[in-house]
């Protein structure tokens, strides 16, 4: 759920990074309780697998709006450079105040114009952090999750044994070197 609400507000900045890497940590999430629900240890590994890349994704989201590293949270890296669209938070924050400033120079369009932001309880960077530790604290619980799930599986695969057993002999008979098998049923006619 917390992946779909970030996956929302990434599709209003129109941030084409974030989105991409939201949809696919909601496929491999649902693609992990799949594989715990069918019992499927292999789907259960690549949401472990992925748990380790999302985390590191959303460190790199930390660093990239806090500007840790050169990194700058006014390029367009985040949209691909495809469009100037920043985060959404930006002018939609708790408390900001978006004012619209149409340009009045001539020869600028009129489709773009200046949006000025004030008031803002928490800046647009800062929320983005939380989404991104939010995001962190539950992949962490996840992968701790799903390495018990496989350790569960794993253990039960190792412990499964067949009535009578696979072994070719038992704890009370020596091993034999050839197995007489023996049909079940009397073989009869077939009609």
């Amino acid at each position: 759920l917390a992946a779909l609400e970030r996956q929302i507000f990434d599709f209003l900045g129109f941030q084409w990074a974030p989105i991409l890497g939201n949809f696919l940590q909601i496929i491999v999430v649902i693609l992990g309780l799949f594989g715990t629900i069918q019992f499927r240890p292999r789907y259960i590994v690549v949401y472990t697998v992925w748990t380790a890349l999302w985390v590191t994704w959303n460190v790199f989201i930390i660093c990239f709006y806090l500007e840790v590293g050169g990194l700058s949270k006014e390029t367009d890296l985040m949209t691909f450079n495809i469009s100037m669209h920043r985060s959404w938070w930006r002018e939609h924050g708790p408390g900001c105040v978006r004012r619209v400033v149409r340009p009045s120079a001539p020869g600028i369009l009129d489709d773009y114009s200046y949006v000025s932001v004030t008031g803002c309880i928490i800046d647009f960077q800062y929320l983005e952090v939380i989404h991104s530790a939010i995001q962190i604290l539950l992949s962490l619980i996840g992968f701790v999750y799903a390495c018990y799930v496989i350790s569960i599986f794993m253990e039960e695969e190792d412990s499964f044994d067949f009535i009578g057993g696979l072994d070719t002999y038992s704890y009370r008979q020596p091993p034999q070197e050839h197995v007489e098998l023996k049909p079940l049923k009397p073989v009869g006619k077939v009609l």
